[in-house]
């Protein structure tokens, strides 16, 4: 039986990030499943909204619902959010194999850069962000994000780009405040081989976080990718990553 992955994007983004992912998965033999998250993608114009006052357990709702309808565990595939999600399914025995890309911090896992702390206070300056969701600004997400494209590459997936639900960025951010512990995982229970990668330049996710991420898992390979940001998903290369990612799967 063919194996299928699921990507699970991150914030902001849609299944459209995947797509030179998908691109070379297909080409060896994967069935790709890219969904868009509630109020992400092609539902986007909708997100302000849908997403309000939806937080992290209504992603994984979503996710999980489409995972377990699966004839067999897939392969999960997180960018980001998504990775904290995919991490959460794999925990629930959902995963057959697990690809954590850039992977946000989950529960317990500090932030250890400049850049991190700043995005932490950006959304602080913003007041009680958590009530509402809102559109992202360009400026910001060229300086930390998008960092690795070109300023026409920058616009075109910045334009792609929809709100995101400032539930969710509390849970993700400020978890330590967070009663529900909604980006919690239970890493002894994830029982499947498990891959992390993370670019050099990522001014979201240090690699120093993403390092932790990847130490919660014994025998886990870290992959650090000279010359790429945040979306390694959509920056130059990705196809020759997902490559690499297709070959560890095999």
């Amino acid at each position: 039986m063919t194996e299928t992955i699921v990507m699970v994007h991150g914030a902001n983004c849609g299944g459209w990030c995947f797509d030179p992912f998908q691109t070379v998965f297909s080409a060896r033999g994967y069935k790709c499943l890219a969904p868009d998250l509630i109020g992400h993608g092609a539902d986007k114009a909708n997100g302000i909204e849908k997403l309000t006052g939806v937080g992290i357990a209504h992603y994984r709702a979503q996710m999980r619902g489409i995972v377990a309808a699966l004839p067999k565990k897939p392969i999960l595939l997180g960018h980001s959010m998504g990775a904290v999600i995919a991490q959460q399914l794999a925990a629930e025995g959902l995963a057959a194999r697990l690809v954590l890309v850039s992977p946000a911090a989950r529960a317990g896992i500090l932030p250890s850069s400049d850049p991190e702390k700043q995005l932490g206070r950006d959304l602080m300056s913003l007041g009680p962000f958590w009530t509402k969701a809102f559109d992202p600004n360009f400026e910001i997400a060229c300086a930390i994000s998008l960092n690795r494209l070109s300023p026409e590459k920058q616009r075109q997936v910045f334009d792609a780009f929809g709100p995101e639900s400032g539930q969710a960025l509390f849970e993700l951010f400020f978890w330590m405040l967070d009663s529900m512990a909604a980006t919690a995982v239970d890493t002894g229970a994830v029982q499947c081989p498990v891959l992390t990668l993370s670019g050099a330049d990522d001014r979201v996710v240090s690699l120093a976080t993403a390092r932790a991420t990847a130490n919660s898992y014994p025998r886990s390979p870290f992959w650090v990718l000279k010359d790429h940001a945040h979306m390694v998903v959509v920056e130059d290369g990705a196809e020759e990553i997902a490559g690499r990612i297709a070959d560890w799967l095999s």
